[in-house]
């Protein structure tokens, strides 16, 4: 059997939480003051956690997984174990490979360093010589679209600027093994594309991808492999659809009509907590979850910025079990500008359920300071399912084996000559 390109061996990290130094006084230290029930004591305040435990895994070359669970199931401490950013407690990480990592917008930068001098550190880092980085510097800076900025130090950098040029430093120099962890949710819709093809083409080049993210659209069409963790622990580990399929059974969605997002697990890191519940109701106000295709699904959002943010948009995304992206909507496109929402309120959409076929479906809500910038995002926040109803009103029921969408088309049959060609004038 070949070699894999990552081994993990009953591997497991445990951190303390709440531990207090037990730092003594000079007077302590002579007089032996510091005695034996007080360095237990000290002892017993501390807790741990196991952010991982027992986690048995082998990637080949050239695979491309996706690790999918909620935030705190040890998604980001499996890869920075495997990028030997910490060490495990126990267990063997075996990585055998050159790995180009990014973990958190930034990781291997220094702020008071230009981009260009961080492509040159970065490339250092990972073991590269200064002319295999100089072969790849124009590619990154163009992938980056830094170019302007180059000579600037990262720190004056917005988190956009950042994250495109520390995936392009990550994704061009020439490692075997790539880690990826979510900092693509900062960019833009653009550069999410751009990343999406370039890790495809890692995965065509035999490089091996870990990707870790919320997007599980992204995850599908990017890995034929998917992990699933839980509180630490791999719960599932087969085909990327199956995963995505047991994780999305798990997060609690399409079974209560009213969510509280405070402190929910499925909100994006770095989010900042504004959008603070959504719901879904019929029209005359009842809760439900589930609609006919004739009905309007209600969705409610509801947040509260505290003050002094200012909150230009809200929308929603609807997926489907599968983590296939149905659409979306938002106030950017329900009104022109300015696009401005009070501090505090509940936007409310009505989504005709005639649109879908039938199913169960996911919702993802955010809101943001202006269009393509996120304050808050929720991802797989509430669920509804869609029953079959005539809505075409020709005894024609869809099911969802037509697909995601019920396409609305109108049909008509023309007299033609009988050697007539469709579209082709006589």
């Amino acid at each position: 059997m070949a070699r894999a390109a990552i081994e993990a061996l009953g591997l497991g990290k445990r951190y303390r939480i709440g531990a207090r130094s037990s730092y003594r006084t000079l007077r302590e230290t002579i007089s032996g003051a510091f005695t034996a029930s007080a360095r237990r004591r000290a002892r017993a305040e501390a807790t741990t956690h196991w952010a991982l435990r027992g986690v048995d895994f082998r990637v080949e070359p050239g695979e491309r997984v996706g690790i999918i669970g909620r935030n705190g199931a040890g998604k980001s401490t499996l890869l920075k174990v495997l990028a030997r950013i910490t060490d495990p407690t126990e267990g063997e990480a075996r990585v055998r490979g050159r790995v180009g990592s990014l973990l958190e917008v930034g990781t291997g930068f220094h702020p008071e360093l230009t981009g260009r001098e961080n492509v040159f550190l970065n490339g250092t880092l990972l073991g590269m010589r200064a002319v295999e980085v100089r072969r790849k510097f124009d590619e990154i800076v163009a992938f980056a679209e830094v170019e302007r900025f180059l000579d600037t130090p990262v720190k004056h950098y917005s988190s956009g600027m950042y994250v495109r040029l520390a995936f392009a430093v990550a994704a061009h120099l020439e490692t075997e093994i790539l880690l990826v962890d979510e900092v693509l949710a900062v960019g833009d819709a653009s550069f999410q594309r751009k990343c999406l093809g370039k890790m495809e083409e890692a995965g065509r080049q035999g490089r091996t991808v870990l990707l870790v993210s919320h997007n599980m659209g992204l995850l599908s069409s990017l890995a034929s492999r998917g992990v699933v963790l839980e509180a630490g622990r791999i719960v599932f580990d087969g085909g990327t659809g199956d995963a995505v399929r047991a994780y999305l059974s798990k997060v609690g969605v399409g079974g209560e009509s009213r969510v509280s997002l405070v402190g929910h697990p499925n909100r994006l890191p770095g989010m900042r907590t504004v959008i603070t519940g959504v719901a879904c109701h019929q029209d005359d106000g009842s809760p439900a979850t589930t609609f006919l295709q004739s009905d309007d699904v209600v969705l409610e959002l509801a947040y509260d910025t505290g003050a002094g943010l200012p909150l230009a948009g809200a929308g929603f995304i609807v997926y489907t079990t599968s983590g296939v992206r149905v659409g979306g909507f938002n106030t950017y496109m329900a009104w022109p500008p300015p696009h401005r929402l009070p501090d505090r309120g509940i936007v409310s959409f009505i989504i005709p359920a005639r649109q879908f076929t039938p199913g169960s479906y996911h919702v993802t809500v955010s809101v943001g300071s202006h269009p393509g910038t996120l304050e808050d995002k929720v991802e797989y926040a509430i669920g509804f399912d869609v029953s079959p109803a005539d809505i075409y009103a020709t005894g024609y029921l869809l099911t969802s084996g037509d697909g995601i969408c019920a396409i609305v088309a109108q049909a008509r049959v023309l007299p033609a000559p009988h050697d007539a060609v469709p579209g082709v004038a006589p």
